[in-house]
């Protein structure tokens, strides 16, 4: 599908919604996929380059083991996937961080790998983590087979018929990645090797095109399987339905507290998406296109509901409801009445106040979305350089407005009930990652990670009370050197508004499920399938064009996936 820009009226950008009302754990968990997400973000600017994936090396027996290399050009450099597909008994396929064996592993390297760099990455990266990476090693990646849908898709294609597009819809992806390491980790390239390259320099955009490819491969690898099984009857994926197949991931713990700790990172995501709404908040009118367009994705996102199920009780309980109420508001975009309306978007937006806030956090979605290109410039900023630096020289009368201003809601929390306190953070010795603790029932909370942000602001602002307002804060930390930490992190406030999670993260109230799904709607996320308040499943580039679909000419039309 072709992107169709909308024709809509030019006016000034309206005021952002204010942190205060973003920034809360319970909205930021019901985030949903932009525009300016990370891959839909990739996908342009591969469509815009013409970039053309060959696969060079294609070397798989029968059963679709053996490897193979994806190879392109973006923005003067090659890049290669490099994928590999081993046999695994049942009982080892785990999508826990725990596993040591997966069905298949993949590097995104940079360059084209010879014979002998192939096998290099052979004999490690299917060890993972317990493997020897280098510079030229740009992403390391894993993922597990959806067995039976992929048995399942295997028998139809090898029988001369397409899989069932109920299975398909209900699952969505052959492949399910369960880690995607970038920038450093476990000796591959540092960030700051892709950090100027053209194509690459927004966030997470390695990433996003490791998974792109992954996908690619999982195409092929089926395809491979099928045919090899019955080449009398085999049959290829149709094009829609190679479309709809994504990737799934498995992501747990070890995302969420990095909202937490990279707050200008944060504050420039949510500002770009907040500075595209308020643009389109602005429109003075809609043309008859806009119109159009409108009803079309309000009827794409209802069919984006009514094709999202998933086991857990409690967000499945908010899906029915937000599903009741988008049916329900569709009279709301009637035509004829929004076209004679000033300023109809605001207007929308405005109403939606009195719906649940996974509705309201939708429709900012879609108009988003209904603007086209008009935001894309806004991607470019969401990238960061390093966190903010301490100003030593600032005032104490200063830092305390800044604190009443941005903090306020800090001041306000009860560390003396034990339920404000009940959580606590650490790192797991054995996988290095973070995980969530119970203050009262687990050991451990001396080596608490500092992100009970909120304590540390209170008792910054309860050392503050006596010092005088011309002292500076290069003097006061001298004296209180524990207060760094908060002091930096309000000083940041100035100028990243949208840094700080204004929740409690130690409370009992606290579900690690809000900071991932937030992440990853701007990683373009979508069919959140929470297993717990830990952990979730979801699904990336469903609906996204495919390398044959890009080559042809095919652009960025990919929000919210619907199976047709």
């Amino acid at each position: 599908m072709a992107n169709r820009a909308t024709a809509i009226a030019t006016a000034p950008q309206l005021a952002m919604r204010s942190p205060d009302v973003v920034m809360r754990l319970r909205r930021m968990g019901a985030s949903f996929p932009t525009r300016l997400s990370f891959l839909r973000t990739l996908i342009r600017r591969l469509a815009s380059s013409g970039a053309t994936v060959r696969r060079p090396v294609w070397s798989m027996d029968d059963n679709g083991f053996g490897d193979a290399v994806y190879t392109f050009r973006l923005g003067g450099h090659d890049y290669s996937l490099v994928a590999f597909s081993c046999p695994l008994p049942d009982e080892q396929r785990s999508d826990r961080v725990i596993a040591e064996a997966w069905d298949t592993s993949f590097v995104l390297y940079d360059g084209i790998p010879d014979k002998a760099e192939i096998e290099r990455l052979r004999e490690n990266a299917p060890r993972q983590e317990a493997g020897r990476f280098g510079p030229r090693d740009l992403v390391l990646s894993r993922a597990n087979k959806s067995v039976r849908f992929f048995e399942h898709v295997v028998d139809s294609l090898a029988r001369g018929r397409q899989p069932e597009r109920d299975r398909l819809g209900e699952v969505g992806y052959l492949l399910r990645t369960t880690a995607v390491y970038g920038n450093g980790k476990f000796g591959i390239a540092d960030r700051c090797v892709l950090a100027e390259r053209e194509g690459l320099t927004g966030p997470f955009q390695a990433e996003m095109l490791t998974v792109w490819l992954i996908r690619e491969f999982s195409h092929d690898l089926v395809e491979h399987v099928a045919r090899r099984r019955s080449p009398e009857t085999f049959v290829p994926l149709a094009p829609e339905l190679r479309r709809h197949i994504g990737v799934g991931n498995s992501t747990g713990l070890g995302m969420a507290p990095f909202l937490a700790n990279h707050p200008q990172l944060l504050n420039n995501w949510v500002f770009a998406r907040e500075s595209a709404l308020a643009r389109v908040r602005a429109k003075r009118y809609l043309d008859a296109a806009a119109l159009d367009r409108l009803g079309d994705l309000w009827r794409q996102a209802g069919r984006h509901l009514d094709q999202w199920s998933v086991e857990d009780d409690a967000l499945m309980a908010r899906i029915l409801g937000l599903r009741g109420e988008w049916a329900e508001a569709q009279a709301w975009i009637d035509p004829a009445r929004l076209r004679v309306m000033a300023s109809p978007v605001a207007s929308l937006l405005e109403r939606s106040q009195f719906m649940s806030v996974d509705f309201q956090e939708l429709l900012a979605a879609l108009v988003i979305e209904l603007a086209g290109a008009e935001n894309d410039d806004l991607a470019d900023g969401m990238a960061a350089a390093q966190e903010g630096a301490l100003q030593p020289g600032m005032r104490l009368a200063a830092l305390r407005r800044l604190l009443r201003d941005h903090y306020g809601w800090a001041l306000t929390i009860a560390f003396d009930r034990p339920a404000e306190t009940a959580q606590f953070w650490y790192v797991s010795e054995e996988k290095l990652e973070p995980r969530l603790g119970r203050r009262a029932a687990e050991a451990g909370a001396d080596l608490e990670l500092p992100l009970d942000i909120a304590r540390q602001v209170q008792r910054l602002a309860a050392d503050l009370e006596d010092e005088a307002e011309t002292q500076t804060v290069a003097a006061f930390l001298a004296r209180f050197p524990q207060h760094r930490h908060a002091v930096r992190r309000i000083q940041m406030a100035a100028i990243a508004p949208y840094s700080e999670i204004r929740d409690n993260l130690l409370s009992d109230r606290c579900l690690p499920i809000n900071m991932l799904r937030c992440k990853l709607a701007f990683f373009g996320a979508s069919k959140f399938d929470p297993r717990s308040d830990r952990w979730t499943r979801i699904t990336l580039f469903q609906g996204a064009p495919t390398r044959d679909e890009i080559a042809a000419g095919e652009t960025d039309d990919c929000w919210l996936p619907v199976l047709r």
